[in-house]
């Protein structure tokens, strides 16, 4: 019974991956959110990621693959996730959790910057009103979602929507891709 439980969940997630693979929208689009990165990279702006829950810690492995190294040993890329405590629960209390993410790109966004929002519902609403502050500030915005992409699909203005049911099949998917728009990144940045 485990075994066939086992069995079943790895044809699920292969099956998923098989589907996205399978559509060529889907990979010009994580080619076009690797293009944004380095545009963004070369012109001297840097990247800002946020989610929440397994979302914020793809965020934050984004970020750190970025300036800290991913397969080649090379300078530092600039990157930061919206992860730090003091501000999400400082912002949390004075203003609620639908800001947390918003109040650090209107403070810390400039033009130019690039923000990726993860949510595996495109519903989220502090993820909306964070590229909202985001188009306000003139900074490109990428949604990494799922479930159809929900009502970030229309706001951002670069969505890669994963065509999965469940979060976490959404989120394994998620994970690829960001590895994979790295090793994009890093590659054309720095030909390795």
């Amino acid at each position: 019974m485990t075994a066939e439980i086992i069995q079943s969940s790895f044809d699920d997630a292969k099956a998923l991956l098989d589907d996205f693979c399978s559509l060529q929208e889907n990979l010009d689009n994580v080619r076009i959110f690797a293009e944004k990165i380095v545009e963004a990279i070369q012109n001297g702006n840097k990247i800002i990621s946020c989610g929440n829950g397994g979302s914020m810690c793809d965020a934050m492995h984004f970020a750190e693959e970025l300036t800290g190294r991913f397969r080649a040993d090379r300078r530092s890329l600039p990157a930061v996730a919206i992860s730090d405590p003091s501000h999400l629960t400082c912002t949390a209390n004075d203003y609620g959790f639908d800001f947390v993410f918003s109040r650090y790109v209107e403070g810390l966004g400039n033009p130019g910057d690039l923000l990726l929002g993860i949510s595996t519902s495109g519903q989220s609403n502090n993820i909306i009103n964070a590229v909202n502050s985001a188009k306000e500030k003139g900074i490109y915005s990428v949604g990494l979602l799922g479930n159809g992409g929900g009502q970030l699909a229309d706001l951002t203005d670069h969505s890669i929507i994963v065509p999965g049911a469940t979060s976490d099949r959404i989120q394994e998917l998620h994970i690829k891709i960001i590895h994979i728009a790295i090793e994009a990144v890093e590659k054309l940045i720095f030909n390795v």
